[in-house]
This record gives structure tokens, C-alpha cells and sequence, in this order.
């Protein structure tokens, strides 16, 4: 018997993640929820570039939620705006009694405080439901690939988590110039603006978890961000970015023990990478200082003959989401913490 999946959201990932329950044996489309108003009333199929399918996508969050389904892979946008809407919708889907997927943070809650997390484990109790947060750079790599790493150490003095990411070519100017904030005086940055908010709810959950994993109580979790300033003009493929403005941005969080940085994980956004100290290959690097000090890089490879128009970034996102459906179907309801095995730790 097939499980019955309810699919939400149409972008980039959730697209992505359409057309894996289209085309697998053992997933059965129950449900489409979607934004856009030219994508509203179109067959799923339609609009994933797959044969009719029958079911016919919708705007109504209330027809969400009373179609009966096994799970929802909710996978959304983050904006600056949406962290408490997310939120508000998983607890509904919750109670509902659909398990929920999602690339939305959720990893690890309980770094926001146990009344946040709470709020989940007993929507879920509610509803004999799960929450799988699965992380969005994908978090396989920082939460999960990391901390399985440790696994060949004797001694970890240090783990550093790096994502970096070339936005030189990205076409959405509405992505780089007023979301991303290419272009701004590094002024701007100096006080928590809409994304630094966003970035520090998700990110902070990397790091959280990660201590969780280890059985590593932290200090504190701090931020310590650095941008890079264009020294001319530099023309992007979204437009042209001035001179004195923000180019290049490392967003980064430490999980401090004894006043020292543990665990970091950082995000690099590079728009010009002539820019010195700025020359990085985009991809994922690991760094581990111990016995033994590892250090492991990780790329991904653009899939060939595929009919979709799907990156292999996307793929790498949405892969962890659809593995996690029978795991998640059978967990017991509240959050879900993705296991771990032999890890490190300073505790036994």
C-alpha cells in the first residue's frame, strides 16, 4: 500500500520533491497546495511536466488540511516574514494528524527554548503526529555528515562546517539585491535585519543539534558575521552592484565551550570572488581538528540525462525530504531528532 503524500509548495525544492512522489511506486499523491494563482486549479501533473495525475492544485490551506494524508512535505520559502506563519501552519497540520517534512529549520527547536519546541511535541501528541525538520544547505551535510565524521575520532577539538555558494549568476534581482542585500552599506548589517533573523532561527538549529549529537553543552551560540566591500562596480547577472556596497558575505555562528568556538558552521555568498580572501570553489567543506583531524570536501555532480530542469542542488535538498517519509510515517509522534551512531563525545 502506497503512502499517501500531500505536496506544499511549488518552487525550486517542493517542485522537486512533486515529481519524486509522482514517479515513485511507493508514494501516492493525496494533496497540492500551492501559491500562485496561475498554478491553482492546474493538474499536478501539469505543473511538475508529468502525466495527469488527477489531483488539481489549491490555494486552500483548509482543503490541506482536511485531505487525508500520511505526511506533508512542507518545503515553502524562508522570507523575512515568514518564520511565525510556518510555524502556524505545521502546528495545524499537526494536530490534523499528518505527519510533517520540512525544510523549513525545525531540525532542532529546542535551541529557541523549551516552550517554543513544546508547542510541536504536543501538536503532535495531539494528533499521533511526527516533525522531521530536515535542514535547507541540505542539512545532511552540516547536522548529519559532520557528526558522522567524528565517528573515526579519538579527540575533536574543533569542528568547522562551511557552505559556500557562487551568486554571481543567480538572475533574481529581487533574490540578491533586496533579500540578500548586495549593494547596501555594510552599515546596515550591523543590526539584525530581516534575513540575519531568518538565518539565525535556521542556523542556530545547525549548531544546536550538533551539540545534541555530541552531548555537547555550550556556553552560548553566538553570531560573528564579516562581508567583503565591492571595490568597483561589479556586474551580476541580476545587474550591477556598486562600489562601497556589500559583495561578499560570510554568515557565521559559533556554539562556544568555555569561551572558545567549538562547533561553526558558515554560509559564504560570494559575488566577486576577485576580491582577496574571497577565492572559494562553491561546495561544502568539513573541518575537523583532533585525533585524527579530518578534512573532507564535498561536491556535487549536475545529474545527466534527467528530463527535469531540476539542479543537482535541488535534488540534494529534496533528497533527504522523500527518504525520511517511511521513518518519519513510523516515528512516534512529537519532533523527531535525525539518529546518530558512535559518534564523539566527551561523555559515554
Amino acid at each position: 500500500m502506497a503512502y499517501k503524500v500531500i505536496q506544499w509548495a511549488t518552487g525550486a525544492i517542493g517542485k522537486t520533491c512533486l515529481r519524486q512522489i509522482i514517479d515513485h511506486p511507493d508514494l501516492e499523491l493525496a494533496g497540492l497546495l500551492v501559491y500562485s494563482e496561475s498554478k491553482a486549479g492546474k493538474d499536478a501533473g501539469e505543473i511538475a511536466r508529468r502525466p495527469i495525475t488527477g489531483i488539481l492544485a489549491t490555494r486552500s490551506i483548509e482543503e490541506i488540511v482536511a485531505t487525508p494524508a500520511d505526511v506533508v512535505l512542507y518545503t515553502p520559502l524562508n522570507a523575512v516574514d515568514t518564520l511565525e506563519t510556518h510555524d502556524d501552519n505545521i502546528l495545524r497540520l499537526l494536530r490534523s494528524g499528518k505527519n510533517v517534512i520540512t525544510t523549513t529549520a525545525h531540525i532542532y527547536p529546542y535551541v529557541h527554548g523549551t516552550d517554543y519546541a513544546r508547542r510541536f511535541d504536543e501538536a503532535g501528541r495531539e494528533g499521533g503526529s511526527t516533525l522531521l525538520g530536515t535542514g535547507v544547505n541540505p542539512g545532511f551535510m552540516a547536522e548529519r555528515l559532520s557528526v558522522a565524521l567524528t565517528s573515526i575520532c579519538t579527540k575533536v577539538d574543533r569542528m568547522t562546517f562551511t557552505e559556500i555558494y557562487d551568486v554571481s549568476e543567480v538572475r533574481s534581482a529581487g533574490f540578491l539585491f533586496d533579500l540578500m542585500g548586495i549593494g547596501k552599506p555594510v552599515g546596515t548589517f550591523r543590526i539584525e535585519t530581516g534575513i540575519q533573523r531568518v538565518f539565525r532561527h535556521i542556523f542556530t538549529e545547525t549548531v544546536g543539534y550538533v551539540g545534541h549529537a555530541l552531548k555537547i553543552d555550550y556556553d552560548d551560540i553566538v553570531p560573528d558575521h564579516e562581508f567583503g566591500i565591492a571595490s568597483r562596480d561589479v556586474t551580476l547577472a541580476a545587474g550591477v552592484a556598486p562600489a562601497g556596497g556589500v559583495i561578499n558575505f560570510r554568515w557565521r555562528w559559533h556554539g562556544r565551550c568555555n569561551g572558545e568556538p567549538f562547533f561553526t558552521t558558515e554560509m559564504l555568498w560570494i559575488g566577486d570572488r576577485t576580491l582577496p580572501g574571497w577565492d572559494y570553489a562553491d561546495g561544502w567543506n568539513i573541518r575537523i581538528r583532533g585525533a585524527p583531524g579530518i578534512d573532507a570536501r564535498i561536491d556535487l555532480v549536475e545529474p545527466e540525462n534527467m528530463p527535469d530542469r531540476s539542479k543537482a542542488m535541488q535534488y540534494a535538498v529534496a533528497g533527504p525530504v522523500i527518504r525520511a517519509i517511511p521513518e518519519v510515517i513510523k516515528a512516534a509522534p512529537g519532533i523527531l531528532l535525525p539518529p546518530t551512531f558512535a559518534a564523539w563525545s566527551p561523555r559515554m
